[in-house]
């Protein structure tokens, strides 16, 4: 569930079009304070370098929504993720064919993304990985029309976005059925979120010390700290309240999932640095685009299952 602490900028590289003044990460603190509105942008770009008041608008119409479906039908919340990947799917194919040349399968990868997330439900990791697997070989057959030129570089490319977006996302798929699926995906989302907000807050009020200065020069070790002490708390409270889970094990899920995070949205500003973009797309004002918001998300998702399938049983 996207928040007001999530990235919205590039990762700071000089080279990268519009990402000169260092961008931001979920808890970069700013260059240069410039004034009460930050960079000079009639007062809406907030200190991190986003637009704030739309950033919260989106957070909070998306988070809205989730809880709508969780709240509801439970089984609408799997429908949410099948559009977002969808979605993102579109968008990280975009950026590759404009930024690089790269084409992916996407038609292919499509299909078999809604096939690894709706499969999940009723048939759990065999379903999803027994459609990843179709995926990948129908992605090689389907590159063959466009010839040797590129061949494994597309291919290559078409099983990543296979990999890194519908099969990541079918972990959150499970989370759902279970009796107590509300609980479990509260506790995923409950986490990331609260790693997210403790990050951006550290970081703004108190970042000093770089944590990957050549992969995100502003996110940095007092931001880390601050996402730790949140999500550990977040965790150790949704095991407790939400499941029937120890506080001890909280804490390791909440430690687990905030480094998951942390992770995934460095991997992100990795492949956003190497396509020299400065946003996956631009489709949520205030954030960019739905990959953006998806980074920390996807692999948070195989973490959050693979530790509450451990700890809290179904």
């Amino acid at each position: 569930m996207p928040t007001v602490s999530d990235d919205q900028a590039s990762d700071g590289d000089p080279s990268v079009p519009g990402g000169s003044n260092g961008g931001s990460t979920r808890d970069d603190p700013p260059d240069e304070p410039s004034g009460e509105g930050g960079s000079g942008t009639g007062g809406r770009t907030s200190r991190a370098g986003r637009d704030l008041p739309a950033a919260i608008a989106v957070g909070v119409a998306l988070g809205a929504a989730i809880l709508g479906s969780l709240f509801t039908v439970r089984y609408l919340f799997i429908g949410i993720i099948a559009a977002a990947i969808a979605v993102g799917t579109v968008e990280l194919a975009g950026a590759l064919r404009r930024s690089v040349g790269i084409r992916i399968a996407l038609v292919p990868v499509l299909v078999g993304g809604q096939a690894m997330i709706w499969l999940a439900w009723p048939y759990g990791r065999a379903g999803a990985v027994t459609a990843f697997v179709l995926t990948v070989l129908t992605c090689l057959l389907w590159r063959l029309r466009g010839g040797a030129s590129g061949y494994l570089r597309d291919v290559a490319a078409s099983v990543f976005a296979a990999a890194y977006l519908p099969l990541f996302a079918a972990f959150a798929a499970m989370l759902v059925p279970p009796d107590d699926g509300v609980g479990r995906v509260l506790s995923f989302l409950i986490v990331v979120v609260a790693s997210d907000t403790g990050g951006y807050i550290a970081g703004v009020l108190r970042g000093r010390h770089p944590m990957a200065p050549s992969i995100s020069p502003k996110k940095t070790w007092e931001g880390f700290s601050g996402s730790l002490t949140t999500g550990v708390a977040g965790g150790a409270l949704s095991l407790t309240l939400l499941l029937d889970g120890q506080a001890w094990q909280g804490v390791l899920f909440g430690a687990a999932v905030v480094l998951s995070a942390t992770l995934g949205d460095l991997m992100e500003s990795l492949i956003k640095r190497d396509l020299g973009i400065k946003d996956m797309g631009t489709l949520l004002p205030g954030h960019g685009g739905l990959m953006d918001r998806l980074d920390s998300l996807l692999p948070s998702a195989v973490v959050s299952w693979l530790l509450l399938s451990a700890f809290v049983p179904v």
